[in-house]
């Protein structure tokens, strides 16, 4: 058994992981794809990496909702709209380059693979990280961005994330040619299903289709792309003979299914964000529905305001004298209080309408559908507004 010592180890190298992480360097120092909303481009600009990336991923300029019951467009939306923040920005990113942009920015070393964390225990000021292969991490901030299934969210009390009873298959096409979709986000809805289409470049279509399945259709396609295939395609009902060639051109390796979860709110409003020289960030805080596409753009705001909350209690030192342990413990624990404030509301509010959009565009039944084509427009446009938000600059007072 070995023990080693760490200022803060972050659990989880995910997005929330490695932005919270890029984050604390550049103060200290100075699969696939998901939507980057205005807000998320607003915390990839703050760590740096907003301009490199922009280079690789075409930008998004609205969005045209359509029905699969009569065929019909219902709504379009500009994403070209000025919100309160500027106008707005929005691209489909490939999560395997943001990912390796966010860890190329880190120095050697700072990443440790394959390092799976058992148990948890408290000694004095710091946390005792026990992992599967026998090393026990000691640690001055814990920080808990090990996904749905997070072990630090467990320790801080949380429960594990709910299923909504609807699943996603999602899935992604690189053609050889120019896949003649243009450059707008594209959903159909109609008879209990959802699905969408988005460019990601010139060549390349991420797409994805939620359905509420029986215990049956889970079991016949759990780990089957040929039944995937098949279940997506007989329920696409009226569509462009375009986009469901997006499907039918899918390999069989590429589609995955997965349930979809997230966090009570009420669990938020009362719970435990921080405890202490422990919180969470990314989805072991906000797990939530795909519906708004925030779950990956809240995570980048997490980790920038995590790192700011954090830089400002930790590299605040009197004459760079190094403070008593307790004396830096409680300055550890108010800068996690205040990440904490910060992230608790805007978290339940983008669980809670991640949660209302699905339901409704997802919901089957005349009168559903009915209200679902009236409040179209409604609900594209709360797709912008919750992305008008601004996490603020990686930069201390």
């Amino acid at each position: 058994m070995m023990e080693t010592g760490e200022d803060i180890v972050i659990v989880g190298a995910g997005i929330a992981g490695l932005t919270t992480s890029l984050g604390l360097h550049r103060l200290r120092v100075t699969g696939f794809s998901f939507t980057t909303w205005t807000n998320a481009w607003r915390a990839l600009d703050a760590v740096g990496l907003g301009d490199s990336l922009r280079q690789h991923h075409q930008r998004l300029y609205g969005n045209v909702t359509s029905s699969t019951i009569s065929g019909h467009q219902t709504s379009e939306t500009s994403f070209e709209a000025k919100g309160k923040h500027g106008v707005h920005e929005v691209r489909r990113v490939k999560r395997n380059m943001l990912v390796e942009a966010l860890a190329k920015e880190l120095p050697s070393g700072t990443i440790r693979y394959s390092s799976k964390v058992v148990s948890i225990e408290e000694s004095g000021f710091y946390k005792l990280l026990h992992l599967a292969d026998g090393t026990i991490l000691k640690t001055k901030v814990l920080i808990g961005c090990d996904g749905v299934n997070s072990v630090v969210a467990k320790w801080l009390g949380f429960n594990k994330p709910a299923f909504t009873g609807r699943s996603a298959i999602r899935g992604r096409v690189d053609f050889k040619r120019d896949h003649g979709l243009g450059n707008k986000f594209m959903q159909f809805f109609g008879k209990g299903a959802r699905s969408g289409f988005l460019p990601c470049d010139d060549n390349t279509v991420h797409w994805f289709f939620t359905w509420t399945p029986s215990s049956s259709q889970e079991k016949e396609i759990k780990n089957n792309g040929a039944e995937m295939k098949r279940l997506v395609l007989s329920k696409l009902g009226k569509m462009p003979d375009e986009v469901r060639a997006v499907i039918e051109n899918t390999d069989l390796d590429s589609f995955i299914s997965s349930p979809l979860k997230y966090r009570h709110p009420w669990e938020l409003l009362w719970g435990n964000i921080s405890k202490g020289n422990a919180c969470v960030a990314g989805d072991a805080l906000h797990p939530m529905t795909p519906d708004i596409g925030q779950g990956g753009c809240a995570a980048l705001e997490d980790g920038v305001v995590l790192a700011r909350c954090l830089a400002e209690a930790l590299l605040k030192e009197p004459s760079g004298e190094k403070l008593p342990e307790k004396e830096e413990y409680k300055r550890i624990e108010m800068g996690l209080k205040k990440y904490a404030k910060e992230r608790r509301w805007r978290s339940i509010e983008l669980i809670t309408t991640a949660y209302m959009v699905g339901f409704f565009q997802q919901g089957d039944g005349k009168v559903m559908n009915f209200f679902r084509d009236i409040l179209a427009a409604y609900m594209a446009g709360l797709l912008l507004k919750r992305a008008d938000f601004d996490c603020g600059k990686l930069s201390i007072s």
